[in-house]
């Protein structure tokens, strides 16, 4: 089966070797119909603590790292401006 990719922004790199992702999924409501935005975190492995807060970056599903981490930075899509 294929890993889940992500994309998503960087709220907070104050840990080592850790990034907290926000992921915004939009989808509409099956009954009223209004688009509704969901916003989830995710916490990934970041090896070279090269991710800063605002970077726009891709993770990808993998194994248990601890107890929160279950993804790792795939690559960063776009520099923030922090």
């Amino acid at each position: 089966m294929p890993k889940k990719i992500f994309t998503g922004n960087v709220v907070s790199d104050k840990m080592d070797k850790t990034v907290v992702v926000a992921v915004t999924r939009i989808s509409q409501h099956p009954v009223y119909k209004k688009t509704v935005k969901k916003i989830a975190k995710f916490k990934a492995h970041d090896e070279n603590n090269s991710c800063k807060k605002g970077d726009k970056v891709s993770i990808v599903e993998a194994r248990p790292i601890s107890k929160d981490k279950r993804w790792k930075v795939l690559d960063i899509v776009k520099r923030g401006n922090e």
